[in-house]
């Protein structure tokens, strides 16, 4: 449930209020979860008029990790822009509100209850202390017997249970490999579907049906007998996995959820076949309407703006907020899918994980990502295109690819010898550089954005697209960046211009081998000794 007016009609304000709420209901969850009544509530200043206030809680019986994974669900589920909303789970609820919608007093922590009353003397009688009352007589002594058992009693349970507390409080939660397989294996039987049912679904993967393709299979759409539409993924016979190694990977990565990601709704198992099934989003890819000259008109400035602030909060998701650290490496306007109200939604993310490629380590010889073209699409760092070398900076540099073609509606390869630029980054360096950065824009929005709001998301992707990893910025500031003009920019330097490479062969079959050429372009050594624009 959710009020369906937003905080503010400002997107920059409408940004920050999101990340705000996000940050403080992630906080509040941790609390909860660690909270002995798997409850806790927010009062916190929002506005020096105005509070924030939210309460979320689990059933007690779900340890510490489902708690916190089960909450963070919640939050991801919600429309945070809103001015109040609220997610039911089975095992958990959070809400937040502008007013203060729970009784206080009703979830401070009960008191302890009076003791006992004494029995009635006439039941229990207390004798005078005097010689007969010595432990030696026999009425006593029994007494005494009685009470002692009653205590080594008391103390055991007292014990066995501090033992069992202690054993489950040093069992740690590691979400790198989900290493809790017992609890993993449960869910992926909740997660797995009948392959005959996705057989029907998309009549027998019919070429009719087919919607997609990428380095990892084809994509189908589907619909289930109840009417309900899916993506299918048919995934290339290429993973070295075993059948639980797989299901474990794709139980991770099915709990990663957040409004900006494509939900993984199960997989299915048959021989060799191996397929993911996905939410289906009606407005296909970002690739689809961006770069069809029919459709481009489709894409206002504003559209365009939060398609980047969305992109932007579900790679913050994957590389910083999620149970794991997940680099997507193939990030591409083809891999960000449309829902009904245009709203972005990564896919193929923990595509390395499922396939069982390495993604603990810098360094690979099998480059993940659009194999057959590389230059194709033009969205790989040049140190992971080249050397094998990835880490959240390589997303970053897709990232700061897709800004730029948002903005001028042309794909970073679409250009030749005749527009004076070998490819988009070549072409929007030239323009930064002599000072006419607007002229990047897309005819078809250059009448109706502002102007300083689109250099900055420029000089934002500028910055993404350096050649040193070092020096482009971490996702979380890139954030800031979008969300905040007191945010103060750097001076970009020059592009990492990676032009000509040809993968010829899969890189994901291990009995082919992959030529890759590089030509980089020539060096414009222009200093820039102020930051234009302003």
């Amino acid at each position: 449930m959710q009020n369906t007016n937003n905080i503010s009609s400002n997107q920059k304000q409408i940004d920050g209020f999101t990340s705000f709420v996000s940050s403080t209901m992630s906080e509040a969850a941790g609390k909860a979860a660690n909270s002995s009544r798997k409850l806790y509530t927010v009062n916190t200043e929002l506005t020096a008029y105005q509070n924030l206030y939210g309460l979320l809680q689990c059933t007690p019986d779900l340890t510490r990790p489902d708690c916190l994974s089960c909450l963070q669900s919640s939050i991801n589920g919600m429309a945070l822009s809103r001015i109040g909303a609220r997610l039911y789970w089975p095992s958990c609820t959070a809400r937040y509100e502008l007013y203060p919608f729970y009784n206080e007093s009703a979830i401070e922590t009960p008191p302890l209850p009076p003791p006992p009353p004494p029995p009635p003397e006439s039941l229990v009688s207390t004798p005078p202390i005097s010689s007969s009352s010595l432990p030696g007589k026999s009425g006593n002594s029994t007494v005494l017997v009685v009470a002692i058992v009653v205590l080594a009693v008391l103390l055991f349970i007292a014990l066995v249970g501090y033992c069992f507390l202690a054993k489950r409080k040093k069992k740690t939660f590691d979400t790198a490999s989900a290493s809790q397989v017992g609890d993993d294996m449960a869910t992926a039987d909740s997660l797995q579907l009948d392959y005959r049912t996705i057989q029907t679904a998309t009549n027998d993967f019919a070429e009719s049906n087919k919607i997609g393709r990428g380095g990892f299979g084809e994509v189908y759409k589907g619909t289930f007998s109840n009417g309900k539409e899916v993506a299918v993924k048919r995934l290339s016979k290429n993973s070295r996995q075993g059948e639980a190694e797989f299901k474990t990977e794709v139980v991770v990565v099915a709990k990663l959820q957040h409004r900006n990601l494509v939900r993984l709704l199960g997989f299915s198992l048959q021989g060799e076949e191996r397929i993911l099934v996905y939410e289906y989003m009606p407005n296909k890819s970002l690739d689809c309407l961006l770069f069809d000259p029919t459709k481009q008109t489709q894409l206002d400035w504003m559209q365009r703006y939060n398609i980047i602030g969305g992109i932007a909060r579900g790679i913050l998701y994957l590389h910083q907020d999620s149970r794991l650290t997940i680099i997507h490496r193939d990030l591409k306007a083809s891999n960000i899918l449309l829902d009904a109200d245009i709203n972005p939604k990564i896919a193929d993310f923990g595509m390395a994980r499922i396939f069982g490629l390495d993604q603990t380590q810098d360094n690979t010889s099998r480059i993940v990502g659009t194999y057959f073209v590389v230059d194709s699409s033009g969205y790989m760092a040049p140190e992971y295109a080249m050397h094998g070398q990835f880490s959240m900076k390589s997303d970053v540099y897709s990232f700061g690819v897709l800004v730029l073609e948002i903005i001028s509606g042309r794909k970073n390869s679409s250009f030749d010898e005749s527009d004076g630029a070998q490819d988009l980054l070549t072409h929007a360096w030239r323009l930064w550089t002599n000072k006419k950065a607007l002229d990047l824009v897309d005819p078809l929005i250059a009448e109706n954005c502002q102007n300083s709001e689109v250099v900055r998301c420029i000089h934002i992707g500028l910055l993404c697209v350096q050649e040193d990893p070092a020096k482009r910025p971490a996702i979380s500031t890139v954030f800031m960046m979008l969300t905040s003009n007191t945010v103060t920019l750097p001076v970009p330097r020059q592009p990492g211009f990676f032009i000509q490479c040809r993968a010829v062969k899969d890189p994901l079959d291990s009995d082919q081998s992959t030529t890759t050429k590089s030509f980089p372009a020539s060096i414009d050594d222009e200093s820039i000794t102020d930051l234009y624009p302003r």
